[in-house]
């Protein structure tokens, strides 16, 4: 049974005296539209008698919480579908607040999900979903990667029936403009008759959309885009109709019956097309958290009392023993127990070396395991893990920040009800002061004046000029996947980079061999077929180095040395190549031109290995995580701008150091987790930055939602791609100020195209009311309105254009 509406029952948490019931009921005082209220301590709860609800609820739960004792609320996302426009979003989201038991609600149309608190005790997912069905849209309750899979489906068949409305649109308004604007077709007897047929479809079934949107924001009394859509094309139908039946009633009047079905469809052709690119550029959202679950794998190997046994990850349990062979993915976070093996952790990390693990290690769900194998012991399981952390960061970060407030929504909720309302003006003053052929003239300016306030050129302002820069940036290795980050890349100026694969190339890399003993082609054999044969990444690293001028040699027995490197034995000597705490295990001296060289070399944040036969040491090998030829140039272009550039890895200090002293980065953080890295966006942000994060690792995700824009390095993982707004396809860093450069002439032709696009109405609609007449007797007529029209249309795809030519 629902409780009254101006009753609300607070589950508290910590009220656990008289005094603690006492502190909260005197603070409730001072809650605004509470009229009444009690605390119940046997029961453990809030009694709380309000005027209004949606208003009391929030303001009385951030009062007890701030008086340092909790209220019983869940917070659950959902995705919500039906929507066409940011206005939407505000609507359901009002929806939603105004439902019982509420306690906050925020909708994203960016990335169509809902997240709401709410009073379990008052309020379900499934009133909720019900809620918003009464006003024409709806919530998906499934759960895990059934609602993934659910709302990935629901928006690409979205998708497709718009792209077939679009191209049926399109196909239909050409022969209608070719009838409509040609003379000589324009005077057969059935030229109104054929345009009104092929008008009907666009307008009525391809557009119907609008309409309904339209009685949707109308029920919320509000207006939007669907309403400036549905009232001029509407009108603009509905007139040519008449015409087309009733000629005779305007020429018995000695006026020409003109029809507008062409301008009708025409406006829902380009209208359909800019929601197209609209849809096409903001993507899906979902596909980046379905990846990141895609990292955990569907079943897992268990030893158990009776041998091995496979079971699905979603029922293993903390404690149990789970067998890793090579190449496969670590499901879930714990402890090595037997065995050894290295693991990529770069999804983690986004360090290339892969990290050896022995008994005792720690190994994190989504990581990759290389060679060899080991059994480990569950430690964290389900939610708990890191991975699911790093999931819960991305949901989270991507759901609180809110899509762009678009100009034109905005201006669309003044515009339409002052444009309707200036119409009905128009006929009033006519039939007023008109004379006798005022109902004539005040139906056709009032016509006019809805015809002349068409927002095709509205409609197209923004996605032709993101169309032109989404091209331009594409042509310049810079891809760009919505209008937010448009508009927003223009206003940065904090940059915050990782390091490695961003900075950095991504993978250990040779830099210096040095010879102590003569350079023989037996040594470099020998020295290639140890690392050839090696499971260790920067066995790799030299292996490729020594691949063009080293054979490989059978007859070598190999063993590893763990934590210190490998030894070898070859026509009964011992070779060796590893750390300097094997060869201080071998009682190899270390000569002062072999420490001085070392020493270079870690000074520099290189990692050393030393090559070595029985008594000396053969040679030394310099291998690092070399900076990018362009990385110097871009991080200085982006502080001539006035940027601030800051490094952030997961690194240790002495590599962190060496790399920002190269790059000439002043602000650095080295042993940096990926939570510390949002958290870090957010201390900027909170310090009034616009904030851009370059990255390239599963571990720059939920950074790369949180900032302001997220920029994607091309050769990265797929996940920083899908949660960045704009990739740099090559992964050069010099790309960002281009950006950031194409950003602002972008958003520059936006608002000259808003400005084309408003200044026609300004103008045009006195005009068409009818404001010179007195003065000269000129009357606009409709068809000069739909002139100018596409005159605006035109003004704003030719300026849109233009950007082609700008250089960035």
């Amino acid at each position: 049974m629902d409780m009254p509406d101006n009753i609300i029952y607070l589950p508290l948490e910590g009220v656990d005296s008289e005094h603690c019931a006492m502190i909260v009921d005197k603070g409730l005082d001072e809650v605004k539209a509470v009229t009444a209220h009690r605390v119940e301590l046997n029961n453990n709860r809030a009694v709380i008698t309000t005027t209004d609800a949606p208003v009391a609820l929030p303001a009385a739960v951030q009062k007890i919480r701030g008086l340092g004792y909790g209220v019983t609320t869940v917070k659950q996302s959902f995705p919500v579908t039906g929507m066409s426009c940011a206005s939407c979003a505000a609507s359901s989201q009002d929806v939603l607040m105004m439902q019982q038991g509420v306690v906050n609600a925020a909708v994203n149309y960016a990335n169509g999900n809902g997240t709401v608190e709410y009073i379990p005790t008052i309020n379900s997912p499934q009133k909720l979903k019900s809620a918003l069905q009464s006003v024409g849209y709806d919530l998906i309750l499934n759960e895990g990667n059934e609602e993934t899979d659910t709302i990935e489906a629901i928006q690409q068949k979205h998708y497709s029936q718009l792209k077939k409305r679009t191209f049926w649109a399109i196909a239909l308004s050409v022969p209608l403009v070719v009838i409509g604007m040609v003379p000589l077709l324009m005077e057969m007897w059935w030229a109104n008759y054929a345009m009104w047929a092929l008008a009907t479809p666009v307008v009525l079934f391809f557009g119907r959309q609008f309409f309904s949107g339209a009685y949707r924001q109308a029920r919320h009394k509000s207006a939007n885009m669907d309403t400036l859509v549905a009232v001029s094309t509407g009108t603009a139908y509905l007139f040519s109709v008449f015409n087309t039946l009733f000629p005779q009633v305007w020429h018995n009047r000695g006026l020409h019956a003109h029809v507008y079905f062409e301008a009708a469809a025409v406006v829902i052709a380009f209208i359909l097309l800019g929601k197209l690119l609209e849809e096409k550029a903001k993507g899906s959202t979902s596909s980046a958290i379905k990846n990141l679950m895609g990292l955990q794998p569907k079943t897992v190997t268990i030893i158990t009392e009776t041998g091995q046994e496979e079971v699905p990850v979603a029922d293993l349990n903390i404690g149990d023993r789970i067998l890793v062979k090579p190449g496969e993915k670590i499901a879930v976070d714990g402890e090595v127990i037997s065995g050894g093996s290295f693991v990529d952790e770069s999804m983690i990390s986004g360090e290339p070396i892969a990290v050896e693990k022995t008994k005792g290690s720690t190994v994190y769900a989504g990581t990759i395991n290389q060679k060899g194998s080991f059994t480990f012991k569950a430690q964290k399981v389900g939610s708990q893990t890191l991975l699911s952390q790093i999931i819960k960061t991305v949901q989270d970060a991507q759901g609180s920040k809110a899509p762009v407030q678009r100009l034109v929504d905005k201006v669309a909720g003044i515009f339409v009800p002052v444009v309707i309302i200036l119409a009905l003006i128009t006929l009033a003053v006519w039939l007023i002061f008109g004379g006798e052929n005022s109902l004539t003239h005040g139906l056709l300016a009032m016509i006019t004046v809805l015809v002349i306030a068409c927002p095709c050129a509205l409609g197209l302002a923004t996605p032709t000029a993101i169309m032109v820069g989404v091209g331009k940036g594409a042509q310049n290795g810079i891809l760009i996947k919505d209008a937010q980050s448009l508009e927003t890349a223009k206003k940065v100026n904090a940059v915050v980079l990782d390091k490695t694969g961003t900075i950095t190339e991504g993978k250990p890399k040779v830099v210096a061999v040095k010879w102590f003993a003569e350079e023989k082609e037996e040594y470099t054999n020998i020295l290639y077929t140890i690392e050839k044969s090696s499971e260790h990444p920067l066995g790799d690293a030299i292996a490729r180095y020594l691949s063009n001028k080293a054979q490989f040699i059978n007859n070598i027995t190999i063993q590893n040395i763990e934590g210190r490197g490998v030894e070898a034995a070859y026509n009964g000597k011992i070779y060796s190549i590893g750390n300097s705490a094997l060869t201080q295990k071998r009682s190899i001296n270390l000569d002062g031109e072999v420490n001085d060289w070392m020493q270079d070399k870690l000074n520099k944040a290189n990692t050393v290995v030393l090559f070595c036969n029985d008594n000396e040491v053969l040679c030394g090998i310099a291998i690092a995580d070399t900076i990018k030829g362009t990385s110097v140039k871009a991080i200085k272009q982006l502080q001539d701008e006035g940027i601030e550039v800051y490094m952030l890895t997961g690194d240790n200090s002495e590599t962190a150091a060496a790399v920002a002293a190269d790059t000439g980065i002043k602000n650095y953080r080295a042993g940096v987790l990926p939570q510390e890295k949002l958290e870090f966006i957010s201390q900027l942000q909170q310090k009034g930055k616009t904030v851009a994060m370059v990255g390239d690792g599963i571990n720059d995700s939920a950074a790369l939602a949180q900032a302001d824009v997220g920029i994607a390095m091309g050769k990265g993982s797929d996940i920083a791609m899908d949660v960045a707004s704009i990739t740099l396809i090559s992964g050069d860093l010099l790309k960002v100020p281009q950006a950031i450069q194409l950003s602002a002439k972008t958003v520059a032709t936006i608002r000259q195209n808003l400005f084309w696009a408003f200044i026609y109405n300004i103008i045009g609609i006195p005009l068409a009311a009818g404001v010179l007449y007195p003065v000269n007797g000129f009357l606009l007529s409709p068809m000069i309105a739909g002139a100018a029209m596409a005159l605006s249309s035109v003004s704003v795809v030719s300026n849109s254009l233009l950007l082609k030519m700008k250089k960035i």
